[in-house]
């Protein structure tokens, strides 16, 4: 969908990576490693190709927040999120697989809260049913409404894609995005 409003052709693929974190490793460094080896793992199927890998590890006070799977996790995920700020740290490669060369970027979007409710926890739940999102959050939708102030130099990083800086890495790579005929 983000890369979609870019106008340039593209081709999604699932890439096989493990994306766990390491032990002891920062949220931060987790996000910027999997975008990277996401990148990288599909690289052999598509040797000609620019590869974007993304990925994203949201972090409350040093813990990662992960996806809740469940509705009940996802109502003990809110409730503890609850007015506490989340910063969503996103991982940005831009793998020239022709070449090897690896453009890399951390973009992270700090994240209030609202103070919410029981109730307005379980309409948004039942609502969106963001069950395989990290912090239970799909902004991109109704989860835009869970927050209370975001800040970010790219406000698409919050939802996986930081297009902002994505453009600039496509343009060093010789793609002029403004430049192309649809």
């Amino acid at each position: 969908m983000l890369l979609e409003r870019l106008g340039i052709p593209f081709l999604a693929v699932s890439p096989a990576v493990d994306e766990s974190a390491l032990p002891g490793e920062p949220t931060a460094t987790t996000a910027f490693r999997l975008a990277e080896a996401k990148a990288r793992s599909v690289a052999d199927l598509h040797p000609d190709a620019l590869i974007i890998g993304s990925d994203q590890v949201a972090d409350c006070g040093g813990r990662p927040v992960g996806k809740p799977g469940t509705h009940e996790r996802a109502v003990a995920q809110l409730a503890e999120l609850s007015g506490q700020t989340v910063i969503f740290h996103t991982g940005l490669a831009l793998l020239d697989a022709a070449t090897g060369q690896c453009q890399t970027a951390l973009v992270d979007v700090r994240s209030t809260f609202r103070v919410l409710a029981p109730a307005e926890i379980e309409a948004y739940l039942r609502r969106e049913r963001p069950y395989d999102c990290a912090g239970s959050v799909r902004s991109e939708a109704l989860g835009i409404a869970l927050f209370e102030r975001i800040e970010s130099d790219d406000p698409t990083a919050l939802i996986g894609l930081p297009l902002i800086r994505l453009t600039s890495m496509l343009r060093a790579a010789g793609v002029a995005v403004l430049s192309r005929q649809t």
